[in-house]
């Protein structure tokens, strides 16, 4: 038994433990199998359209034969590439993917069918395995990193760059979500974190972490409406464009587990890991929550979060870079910071006696304060439109080829009205109106 660990390994062997690890290797491959059919299938429907009808029952092995297609292309290497960097990197991209699932609770202890042999099911878990977990999504990304650097070209290079900045950005504000689970739970194990939702599912009071979690780890996965780094539309597919056949497959392959592994990570801090939802879990004492019943709990919840990703994709558009770092930056980190405090605070609060009389007092002292704060805040002027203007040639406004390259203007700066507008064409002269005298004249006549 591990201590700060609820799982119990110690009937595992090295056996048990490898045949795990195969099981959960090929669940992860054919998970991405399916979640490719299924986005497709899922958009389509959105769209209006069939989806993948063709090969298989209701185009199953759609993805099967796509998969047989980049197997059998033609494999070609860039000659300006680091070559051993630029096999590499998807290599790493898949690797730390793989590594996820070692952590994460299936169900509890089962049975293996015709025998008495009883084990967790679920790889491994240590005390702080959700730490583990962030360390694997961090490190996969230098998969990204070092396949844009290393193909020697310019838009995979900008894609790569793109990468760095939005892991860093999105990352902080998912690992601050993740520490109001730590502070509720009192562990970072996971099959702990699970056995503390046994009442009630940490979503629900911390519904704020849960947003910005689920925020958080779309920007995490490179998925719309956060894609900036393999964005098609100016950088041509991005740190990916020189890869291709099998090398290009395995990013492929690394996106969707990623896809997978934050589904299961937020299942199994927020929504309850294996437990079967409320009024299936009053059945029969929790009948349902024992033996192979969980597993199925598990991923019905892991598939909901994967829909949920399908869905914003068919439904949002991409944002601009800018737009991306600064709802980063300046909304989701402050957020999440503002409510780490509030949560320690009242959970200190909590431990030290206080009452929740005296806690909700509080809560609205410091609603009053704060709203008073904002009403005196002094109000911040807009930019001077005609010292905006004056910084451009002749006063025309912000100058966009100062640097020989166009620019946007930054804020407070505006562009020189366009000269098209200032060709003001005159109206073409009208007649004056017939009086009724003359409308009579032009009949008789």
């Amino acid at each position: 038994m591990i201590p700060g660990v609820a799982a119990d390994f110690s009937a595992d062997t090295i056996v048990t433990t490898i045949v795990k690890a195969v099981l959960i290797i090929v669940f992860l491959l054919t998970s991405v199998l399916f979640a490719i059919w299924f986005e497709r299938k899922v958009v389509a429907r959105m769209q209006l359209r069939p989806g993948p009808n063709w090969h298989g029952p209701i185009g199953l092995l759609q993805s099967l034969a796509d998969a047989m297609k980049l197997l059998l292309k033609e494999d070609l290497t860039v000659t300006r590439a680091d070559r051993v960097m630029y096999l590499l990197a998807p290599m790493i991209s898949v690797f730390c993917a793989l590594l996820v699932f070692a952590v994460i609770p299936f169900g509890p202890s089962v049975t293996i069918p015709f025998t008495d042999y009883s084990t967790p099911a679920q790889l491994t878990d240590f005390p702080v395995a959700t730490l583990y977990v962030l360390a694997c999504a961090s490190i996969g990304v230098y998969g990204i990193v070092l396949g844009g650097w290393s193909s020697g070209s310019t838009y995979p290079l900008l894609g790569a760059v793109r990468s760095t900045a939005q892991v860093i950005s999105y990352e902080l504000a998912m690992g601050l979500s993740l520490v109001s689970v730590f502070i509720m739970a009192g562990s970072m194990s996971t099959s702990s974190i699970v056995e503390s939702q046994t009442a009630l599912w940490w979503f629900l009071p911390l519904a704020p972490a849960f947003v910005v979690y689920i925020i958080s780890m779309v920007g995490e996965t490179n998925r719309l409406p956060f894609d900036l780094p393999e964005a098609e539309g100016e950088l041509v597919s991005g740190y990916m464009t020189e890869y291709s056949s099998m090398k290009f497959a395995w990013f492929f392959l690394a996106e969707y587990i990623a896809m997978i592994n934050v589904s299961a990570v937020a299942t199994t801090l927020f929504l309850g890991g294996w437990r079967a939802p409320w009024p299936l879990s009053m059945i029969g004492d929790g009948v349902l929550n024992t033996g192979w019943w969980p597993v199925l709990w598990f991923l019905a919840k892991v598939w909901v979060l994967m829909f949920f990703f399908v869905w914003v994709r068919g439904t949002l558009l991409r944002l601009r870079y800018d737009q991306f770092m600064v709802f980063g930056w300046k909304v989701l980190i402050p957020f999440a910071l503002v409510w780490l405090v509030a949560l320690a605070s009242f959970r200190w609060a909590g431990l030290s006696g206080v009452t929740r009389t005296q806690m909700i007092v509080a809560i609205l002292v410091v609603f009053a304060l704060v709203m008073v704060v904002l009403w005196l805040w002094p109000q911040r002027k807009a930019p001077d439109r005609a010292a905006a203007d004056g910084a451009g040639p002749e006063g025309g406004g912000f100058d966009a080829f100062a640097g020989g390259y166009p620019v946007p203007p930054l804020p407070g700066q505006a562009l020189p009205a366009s000269p098209r507008a200032r060709r003001t064409v005159p109206p073409a002269p009208q007649d004056p109106p017939a009086s009724p005298a003359d409308v009579d004249a032009e009949e008789t006549r």
